[in-house]
């Protein structure tokens, strides 16, 4: 979970806490980016492992900052979930729940939040307001992506009750130095096909130093598209950003990579994993990566050609 899902998960277990509901967030895979475990730690979100086994013990179940149960939430498939709160664009015919709210417009889920807590007059916490503007401001990229009107308004609502110390510390955590490598890993090996910009990192110990390097090279004059990817104990993680409206990213990977691995994600967000065995039993080293990189880099074009085709 990202800081946009976690402050809307505070927000939304902050409502049902005002009709006497009890909730708890549950969430999958790790936290490894610096920034998010401090933001975790500081304001002390209390996180609860997803279990599936445990899932029926629950009234009801919503999902925040994302709306289809998915490898982003690890919800399995056709699970019943009652409310869904969203900003990413999806199909609406895709998603089954009993409330909907998807606001594709809107730059972040915690603006959509912080509305509803405006609205149903509930007092908003320093810790809540925190965790709120820190999710608009990462999801806005500090209000230079996507950002809507109402992004800006609740930011300025959070602003004068907000812990600008702790948001400080939160926003000052050191990067990794593994980072700091695969950017320019990334940098080095990087492959231009048209508007699209694939890179092969190699060998990592963290995941989130994929998504990192994927916004940042989405950014270079004349591209479009990345696709960052490397290998992690047995598995190729391919991380995939879009600034070309006229793709589904999520639809679009689950069509190159869903056949030998779990794919999917949103409008300009994307994310697969692939088992390392689909390569038989090459070893990890140089001929491993090559053959990686040429898996992506085909079904990825091959899949965008479709896209386009349609």
């Amino acid at each position: 979970p990202d800081p946009d899902a976690l402050a809307s998960a505070m927000a939304l277990k902050a409502i049902a806490a005002s009709v006497g509901v009890d909730s708890e967030v549950l969430y999958d895979g790790e936290i490894n980016h610096r920034e998010n475990r401090a933001f975790v730690s500081l304001l002390k979100i209390k996180l609860s492992r997803l279990d599936r086994s445990k899932l029926k013990k629950y009234g009801e179940i919503a999902l925040v900052d994302n709306s289809i149960p998915s490898i982003y939430n690890a919800l399995p498939e056709g699970c019943k979930v009652d409310i869904v709160i969203d900003h990413h664009p999806v199909e609406t015919a895709d998603v089954h729940a009993s409330f909907i709210d998807i606001r594709s417009n809107i730059g972040s889920t915690s603006t959509i939040m912080t509305k509803y807590l405006q609205e149903l007059d509930i007092q908003i916490s320093k810790d809540l307001a925190t965790a709120l503007l820190h999710g608009i401001r990462i999801d806005t990229m500090d209000f230079r992506r996507d950002t809507h009107p109402a992004d800006l308004a609740a930011a300025g609502f959070l602003y004068p009750i907000a812990d600008h110390e702790l948001l400080e510390k939160i926003e000052a955590t050191s990067i990794s130095l593994e980072f700091v490598d695969a950017l320019g890993d990334a940098i080095r090996h990087k492959r231009i096909v048209n508007s699209c910009l694939f890179s092969n990192v190699g060998f990592l110990e963290e995941r989130d130093v994929l998504p990192q390097a994927a916004d940042y090279l989405l950014y270079l004059e004349g591209i479009t598209m990345t696709a960052i990817y490397g290998i992690i104990e047995n598995n190729l993680h391919i991380c995939a950003r879009s600034r070309n409206r006229r793709i589904y990213l999520g639809k679009m990977m689950k069509e190159a990579f869903a056949d030998i691995g779990s794919a999917g994600g949103h409008h300009n967000v994307a994310a697969a994993l692939i088992p390392l065995n689909i390569f038989s039993k090459e070893k990890a080293d140089k001929k491993l990566l090559k053959r990686a990189d040429e898996l992506v880099v085909k079904r990825f074009l091959a899949a965008l050609q479709s896209t386009l085709g349609r």
